[in-house]
């Protein structure tokens, strides 16, 4: 029904990936497999909806706060997690990382710590960083092929003094943990217990690909938290920008609302990312459980090829998204030497763990949203480099 194996070529389209790789890797005409966006047209529906607009012709101010966006929003909670949303809650914003930033600002003081689970997004560190406010560091413990947290340490961390926010990633970037309902729930409890707020990165909430169903922090949450996302991973459209999110409490909306609109000026949302969420949410169920499907076999070819040749990493595919967080350290690579490697020798672009923090030295990231022939190529060429190092 959908022809995810079509090639694009996305060159010259001022694409990060592509067009920028030389900004992070040095090097043009690198192959990429880096930042978080797909080489795949986004849901039919979607195009459909947006050529609806420019057809209309007319671009002027817009709004957010109508049954349209909101109801489908309700919809989309209520089928895919079986969750009653409460519409009151609901914010909007320009990005999820804006939006979490603008919180961080509202629920803490320069010098105040914000704990995250590393290894981390990179955008996590930057932010709280450059917010004057401190990480603190909470590092997931990988048992055989799943990731932990360990939740003594996690209390420890929570009652220092100047702990006032834990930043939550769900699922997790970039080990790709979906965070089982039970652990939620003892997070919840002792985050209650040492008064830490919450902020829940969900987005992406909806690129399930193991059997661990995703669980969104609202419905466990047991005090004043703040819930971002966004369609713009799941259905591949984060350059229309737009995300929303819910914040529980009347007067931390109300405090955001002030900062978004008066502070910041940001009023009118871009009517086509509204028209996409609409349009996804309403419409585009099948093409997203088509692409989960097309992007479950992606990684199991990665897994296939990464078992042939290097039978003792005994890598299996992470539990949510299209990012493969490979763990290389049983082969004891010196982690430069296979940048460089990659970089020069094969021509592929692939994040080196090291940018996700100290926990993520040893590995790689790996981004298979894209067509079969491609992930191939990169695949290749990384299995290539690691034998080069070996040697």
């Amino acid at each position: 029904m959908f022809n995810f194996d079509r090639t694009i070529d996305r060159r010259g389209s001022w694409c990060t990936q592509w067009d920028f790789v030389a900004d992070r890797f040095g090097h043009p005409d690198l192959l990429p497999f880096t930042i978080s966006d797909m080489d795949l047209a986004t849901a039919p529906v979607i195009i459909d909806a947006l050529q609806q607009r420019v057809t209309h012709g007319v671009f002027g101010y817009s709004r957010w706060q109508h049954d349209d966006f909101l109801g489908a929003i309700s919809q989309w909670y209520q089928q895919r997690f079986r969750l009653n949303i409460e519409q009151q809650h609901l914010v909007y914003g320009p990005s999820v990382i804006y939006m979490v930033a603008q919180m961080i600002r509202l629920w803490s003081e320069p010098g105040d710590s914000v704990l995250i689970h590393t290894p981390a997004y990179d955008a996590f560190y930057k932010t709280i960083e450059s917010n004057h406010r401190q990480v603190l560091a909470a590092p997931l413990e990988k048992q055989g092929n799943h990731w932990q947290c360990d939740m003594t340490a996690l209390e420890n961390a929570l009652k220092r003094q100047r702990c006032k926010i834990m930043l939550l990633c769900s699922p997790h970037n970039p080990t790709g943990k979906v965070w089982l309902r039970s652990e939620l729930a003892q997070m919840a409890e002792l985050c209650a217990r040492y008064q830490v707020k919450v902020i829940s990165d969900e987005i992406h909430m909806d690129m399930i690909i193991g059997d661990v169903p995703h669980t969104p922090w609202i419905s466990v949450a047991s005090q004043p938290c703040a819930l971002f996302t966004s369609a713009s991973k799941s259905f591949n459209i984060p350059a229309l920008g737009g995300a929303y999110g819910f914040i529980t409490q009347p007067d931390d909306r109300a405090r955001w609302f002030d900062a978004l609109k008066n502070a910041d000026g940001l009023s009118s949302p871009p009517v086509m990312t509204i028209a996409a969420h609409i349009a996804a949410y309403r419409q585009g169920a099948d093409w997203l459980d088509a692409l989960r499907a097309y992007l479950r076999s992606n990684l199991h070819y990665l897994a296939q090829q990464l078992q042939r040749h290097f039978p003792e990493l005994d890598w299996q595919p992470p539990q949510a998204s299209y990012l493969a967080w490979i763990d290389l350290r049983a082969l004891q690579l010196d982690d430069q030497r296979l940048q460089q490697n990659l970089i020069e020798q094969q021509k592929v672009a692939i994040m080196p763990g090291y940018t996700y923090g100290t926990e993520g030295k040893g590995f790689i990231r790996l981004n298979v949203g894209c067509p079969r022939s491609k992930l191939e190529l990169g695949v290749q060429g990384l299995i290539r480099a690691i034998n080069d190092c070996r040697r």
